[in-house]
């Protein structure tokens, strides 16, 4: 029987929004993924997380529903490399936006990340894809990164977060299902305090990869 093809997408998804909904479409279609772990990252090593990791899976999973083959869950690995091992997958492919890539010398065993898993790379339509040699060039295994185009979403989670606290509109910038879930618990909002727990504020960090 043949090995499935999956795919693996980490982030705090705080929120979740378009531009997240968007890789993994294109990331499923391109490697022709048949199942796409979204990793919800509990604690992140990369940076401080105030909402509550229970609510930040829930707006995931109603984001991530219209994706086939999305499977969402809570990842207790603060790094990417320990959630690999955890996860003991056949040769998945790790989805990741250019920013993110561009920092993956920093991320913890690099080499054994891509001893793990592929990497999926997204970047823009015309980007000079020469700005990712000098990762690649330091990287013991360079021919594991894939290089693919995703069409721009000019979204950040940090600008959700601040639109909501000041009462502006959220449309267009993460799924329906998602904004009427962070209207109804109230979340973002300045001093508002999730089901979940732990007051919420603006987190400066944007990064949608744990590293």
């Amino acid at each position: 029987m043949a090995a499935v093809t999956t795919g693996v997408l980490g982030g705090a998804f705080d929120p979740p929004h378009v531009g997240h909904v968007a890789l993994a479409r294109t990331g499923s279609a391109r490697f022709g993924l048949e199942r796409l772990l979204v990793r919800v990252v509990a604690q992140p090593g990369h940076k401080d997380v105030t909402t509550a990791p229970e609510v930040r899976l829930a707006l995931a999973q109603l984001a991530f529903a219209s994706v086939g083959g999305a499977e969402v869950d809570l990842d207790p690995f603060a790094r990417t490399v320990d959630s690999l091992e955890a996860l003991d997958l056949e040769d998945p492919v790790f989805l990741v936006g250019a920013d993110e890539f561009a920092d993956f010398l920093t991320w913890k065993e690099p080499d054994r990340v891509l001893s793990l898993a592929r990497l999926g790379v997204a970047t823009r339509p015309g980007v000079d894809r020469t700005e990712l040699d000098p990762v690649l060039a330091r990287l013991a295994r360079p021919d594991r990164v894939t290089v693919f185009e995703l069409q721009p979403h000019p979204v950040a989670s940090t600008e959700i977060r601040r639109r909501v606290a000041a009462g502006e509109s959220i449309e267009g910038l993460v799924p329906g299902e998602v904004e009427r879930e962070i209207r109804r618990l109230g979340i973002y909002a300045t001093g508002a305090r999730p089901e979940g727990g732990g007051m919420l504020g603006t987190n400066p960090s944007e990064r949608t990869s744990p590293t």
